[in-house]
Parts: structure tokens; C-alpha cells; sequence
């Protein structure tokens, strides 16, 4: 009998240190990924990214020493999200802001240098990490208009309506109209 219980007693303890690693790789991401789907004049448009949390940190996101500038060596241009770079999907031809977009995959970044002003750049390199950013690579550069949302936003969120791309986050929120071509 006390064979069997310690038997049983050491199959247990190593069926815990096999399951343990198994267990803590479950653990929800900190950004976790997210998509914003949307349909402007029949053109289907994805934006892929993933989603920090403000978590505490409200007015350290942005601005001189805030999260942004201490993480990304290429500040003031940001990847708008975390992780790997935002990408961006076009089914046809669009205009976002002042940009002429072919259908096809770019990668978008926010220079958030006038935190009064954001600048969205849509990138024609793709499937980066989203800290190596290339102005040469840059298809075109369009201002955002600028808003403060009706109550602090937790999650960084994409949204695509049938008429802007909009980006939300902390106590920012910065839109660009869009069009089909």
C-alpha cells in the first residue's frame, strides 16, 4: 500500500510539471490580436493589429516620456497598435484622405509627433514587427482629424464605418475619411 500511494504521489507531481508549461502558455496576451472588418462603396477593407491595454497608465500613453516614446525607436512614428505591425487589406482601389490606395496589403503607421495632429502613413512594406519603419517604403501621408472620446478608451480599437477609418485609444481618437475609387 505505501508503494502504490507513493506511486501515485510521484506520477501526480510529474504530471504536474508536464501540465505547468502547458497551463501558463494560456495565459490571455497583454495586446491581444484584433480585426476591424468594414464595406466602403463595395470595397472590403481589413485592418489587422493587436490591441494594448491602457491599464493604468492614463496620460503616460502619449507624449514626451510616455509609453510610446520610451517603447518605439522610430518615434514619433508609431505602429498604432502592438506586436506585429497594423496591416491593412483592400479588396479595390481607395482614397484614404488624400491618398490614392490600389487594392492590395500595406502596413499603417500614425506619426503622433503634434499630439493635437496625427498623421496616418500607409506603408507599402508588409508583414513586419512594426518597429523598423522605412519612410522610403511610405505610399502616401494624410492628416487626421482629431477628437477626445466621450470617456477614456482601455482598448486600442480600429474601426472602419461606411466612410472613415477611425483609431481610438486612452484619451485620443483620430479619424480619416475614406472613399472607393
Amino acid at each position: 500500500m505505501k508503494r502504490s500511494a507513493w506511486s501515485m504521489a510521484l506520477c501526480a507531481t510529474v504530471a504536474l510539471f508536464c501540465v505547468s508549461p502547458l497551463l501558463a502558455q494560456q495565459k490571455a496576451p497583454l495586446s491581444p490580436p484584433e480585426t476591424a472588418t468594414g464595406t466602403i462603396g463595395g470595397s472590403s477593407i481589413t485592418i489587422k493589429y493587436s490591441s494594448p491595454r491602457v491599464r493604468g497608465r492614463e496620460g503616460k500613453i502619449f507624449g514626451p516620456g510616455g509609453l510610446i516614446q520610451r517603447t518605439h525607436k522610430e518615434y514619433p512614428v508609431w505602429r498604432a497598435g502592438a506586436n506585429s505591425a497594423t496591416a491593412l487589406h483592400t479588396d479595390h482601389n481607395l482614397k484614404i484622405g488624400d491618398v490614392s490606395v490600389p487594392a492590395g496589403d500595406y502596413t499603417l503607421f500614425v506619426d503622433i509627433a503634434n499630439p493635437d495632429q496625427w498623421t496616418l502613413i500607409i506603408s507599402k512594406e508588409t508583414k513586419e514587427w512594426g518597429l523598423a519603419y522605412n519612410a522610403s517604403d511610405d505610399l502616401g501621408r494624410t492628416p487626421m482629424t482629431m477628437s477626445k472620446p466621450a470617456s477614456m478608451v482601455e482598448d486600442l480599437t480600429w474601426s472602419i464605418t461606411s466612410d472613415s477609418i477611425t483609431l481610438s485609444w486612452e484619451d485620443h481618437t483620430a479619424s480619416v475619411p475614406v472613399s472607393a475609387e
